[in-house]
């Protein structure tokens, strides 16, 4: 690979400076918004038409996606989806049977040296060594990626500060928890300053408190302009982070939105489960009436509101069950969710399907 303009490599790295702390075990924070790309934000990955067969199996069918500047796209489903495969080919680490990658309009295959040190890749598999230290796996691939002398010093040692390792920066890897060799790893994708980030589960065996620092530094760098493909078959992690999500599934993306867009493929509807005392049924037809209600009806000792605005008609759903006698002991509101939007595309589960 060709060595990159120093210039050209600080801005990416210096994007989660602020989020070593995280890295290093600091208390969770609540998640900044999402803000998205802008409206004019260039495109920089896309992807045409992808197919891949293994012998008899067509792995990949016919994928298509674009991500843009700014943008964390995520590609959700379960085990055995194509996410890795897809992934593979649009890192150009595997030959595809059909279509077009390119990255910032040039094209992305397995011979494409120079336009692929614009990506940085992190696998599912760790691909760190471990009798190396932290600092020395950095090293390596920093001169892998081009980088060498006093210049790759520096990225080093910003790398492991932004990854809260600069402590453990002399320790072999052997040593470090599953949470510290993720981080690491996602350090290797960040060290030479990609216009791209691809992460392949990133989150697999790492503790809920290592996850969470991980998830809020990546959404970091969404907000900071980086583009971000992000393969995950967790919804919380898609929900959370990704501006647009792809439902993906024997090979092929079955749907493709904002979290809103693909709820509404479900009737957008959100669920009212109301705790009463008294006439349940009266209650029920009550709150049937109700301007902005879908359908009630009560169940066990409960009664369920169907509505596409339920925080809007709460209060009318409340005071109509209350004057048909009905005593109100507790109120819960169930969003759709992703788990159901793959449940009405592929008729089973997102966790069963795994």
């Amino acid at each position: 690979m060709t060595a990159e303009p120093e210039d050209a490599v600080a801005p990416a790295v210096d994007l989660l400076a602020d989020r070593a702390g995280a890295f290093a075990g600091a208390p969770a924070v609540e998640p900044a918004p999402r803000t998205g790309p802008a409206p004019d934000a260039p495109v920089v990955l896309a992807v045409r038409d992808l197919h891949k067969r293994y012998g008899a199996i067509e792995a990949v069918k016919g994928v298509s996606f674009e991500i843009r500047q700014g943008e964390t796209y995520g590609l959700l489903g379960p085990n055995g989806a194509g996410k890795t495969t897809t992934i593979s080919m649009v890192c150009g680490l595997l030959a595809s049977d059909g279509g077009e990658v390119t990255l910032d309009g040039t094209p992305i295959d397995v011979g494409a040296v120079a336009a692929k040190a614009g990506i940085g890749y992190v696998p599912q598999e760790l691909a760190i060594y471990p009798d190396l230290t932290a600092r020395e796996n950095l090293a390596f691939f920093g001169r892998l990626y081009g980088l060498g002398g006093a210049a790759l010093k520096t990225r080093v040692e910003e790398v492991l500060a932004l990854i809260g390792l600069s402590e453990r920066g002399n320790d072999r890897t052997d040593h470090f928890s599953g949470g510290m060799q993720r981080r690491l790893n996602i350090g290797i994708g960040l060290l030479h300053g990609p216009r791209l980030l691809l992460l392949d589960e990133p989150t697999v065996g790492v503790d809920p408190q290592s996850r969470n620092a991980i998830l809020e530094s990546i959404a970091a760098l969404g907000r900071a302009g980086m583009a971000i493909l992000y393969t995950t078959h967790y919804m919380e992690e898609a929900e959370r982070l990704c501006d647009r999500i792809a439902i993906i599934d024997g090979g092929e993306i079955r749907a493709e939105g904002t979290q809103k867009q693909l709820v509404a493929l479900i009737g957008g509807h959100e669920e009212v489960r109301l705790s009463l005392s008294g006439n349940l049924k009266a209650a029920a037809r009550a709150a049937g009436a109700v301007r902005g209600v879908q359908s009630a009806a009560a169940k066990g000792d409960l009664v369920e509101v169907l509505a596409a605005d339920a925080g809007r008609v709460l209060p009318r759903v409340l005071e109509a069950v209350e004057g048909a006698g009905a005593r109100v002991k507790g109120v819960e509101l169930v969003t759709p969710d992703l788990e159901a939007v793959f449940l009405h595309l592929t008729g089973r589960a997102l966790r069963d399907a795994d």
